[in-house]
């Protein structure tokens, strides 16, 4: 589905990614774990187009998502899920599901969409007409990836859902994610919360320093002594 070949991404003078390549097969979950600083949350705005690359190249189903002009990327199905989650605080909750369903296609199946993401999260329903700002965190998460949805993707990126939460708030943010993958949804997740993460994906690649130094499927990662005293302080 996703293939990213070769990326280099520079922001001035200092080199961010460093000749980073990977693949998403549909219906897969990835993920894409790191210390602080390797380059995670750049890689993931680089293929939803907030960034530009210096070079490579990444396809999308076939199309080349280098030759769209960023606003464009979403209507090849990539969702993305920012770190922070970025809610308009001062909105209710189903105006900032509205704001996630302004491309043209998703337009035409507002009702349908919003029917969707509030029997996948009842809790959204109930709190429709809340401000997204007084939303606890674990709520905020959830309607940050209701809102992603609602434009109907195919591929979702998700940075970091769990930073800045409560360790019980985390699992249930995990479950979310779960949640999501049942759906049927190709994911990308960014996340350093390592031990957590390497249980709900399939497939994982560690990134240092720009670098994409290791990949495989999730339980070998986990099963790795380096990857377990470095990420998971066993």
């Amino acid at each position: 589905m996703l293939r990213v070949a070769n990326l280099n991404v520079s922001i001035g003078p200092i080199p961010i990614i460093r000749n980073a390549s990977l693949d998403l097969n549909e219906g897969e979950m990835c993920g894409l774990i790191g210390r602080n600083g390797a380059g995670k949350t750049t890689l993931l705005r680089v293929i939803s187009g907030l960034l530009a690359p210096t070079a490579g190249s990444m396809r999308m189903e076939g199309a080349d998502l280098l030759a769209l002009a960023p606003h464009k990327v979403i209507e090849t199905g990539i969702a993305h899920v920012p770190e922070g989650r970025r809610l308009f605080p001062r909105l209710s909750v189903e105006d900032n599901l509205r704001m996630g369903a302004y491309i043209p296609a998703a337009r035409k199946k507002f009702a349908e969409r919003l029917d969707y993401v509030y029997a996948l999260f009842p809790r959204l329903k109930e709190r429709r007409g809340q401000l997204a700002g007084t939303l606890s965190g674990g709520e905020q998460q959830m309607c940050a990836i209701a809102r992603t949805l609602m434009s109907g993707p195919k591929l979702v990126l998700l940075d970091e859902p769990s930073m800045g939460l409560a360790p019980v708030i985390v699992l249930q943010v995990f479950d979310l994610v779960r949640r999501i993958r049942a759906e049927g949804y190709t994911v990308l997740i960014v996340e350093q919360n390592v031990s957590q993460v390497l249980k709900v994906v399939d497939r994982a690649y560690l990134l240092e320093v720009g670098r994409i130094k290791v990949s495989g499927p999730a339980a070998d990662l986990a099963a790795s002594d380096d990857i377990r005293k470095a990420y998971m302080g066993i």
